[in-house]
């Protein structure tokens, strides 16, 4: 199975922010133990970088937690055509829609974010964390 997580959860991570950080980082963990494949789209990314960033305020660290994980979380490709299509369906909010392109692209089964409203338009089901583990701990 694969799975696209949002920013917010791989923020979390990264972040450690609580009280999320215990299930995003589960999510990721479980995703290494071979359970299901989780993305990150391409230009989340970079706003990972970025958010992250500004709230640690040190570089190495930033790119040492991203590269960790990177090492569990595979990067779903965008190109022009996700950007066109995400143009094309014109969400309220861009960012979300072109990582829904990516999603759809890979054929993911679920989007995880902690921003349901931000998917809202999605043709892929969308769940929280808290629901996501849930249902993978009952299969």
């Amino acid at each position: 199975m694969k799975v696209l997580l949002d920013t917010n959860i791989a923020l979390d991570v990264i972040l450690q922010r609580e009280p999320f950080y215990q299930n995003s980082s589960n999510i990721v963990n479980d995703s290494n133990d071979g359970a299901y494949t989780a993305f990150v789209s391409a230009s989340a990314v970079t706003d990972i970088s970025y958010i992250a960033g500004r709230e640690l305020r040190d570089k190495k660290l930033v790119m040492s937690r991203l590269k960790l994980l990177l090492k569990t979380v595979d990067i779903a490709a965008v190109t022009g055509v996700e950007i066109h299509r995400a143009i094309d369906l014109a969400w309220t909010d861009f960012e979300d829609c072109v990582q829904f392109t990516a999603g759809e692209r890979l054929a993911v089964r679920y989007i995880i974010t902690r921003d349901p409203g931000g998917f809202a338009g999605s043709g892929i089901p969308v769940l929280s964390p808290d629901q996501f583990l849930a249902m993978i701990t009952v299969d």
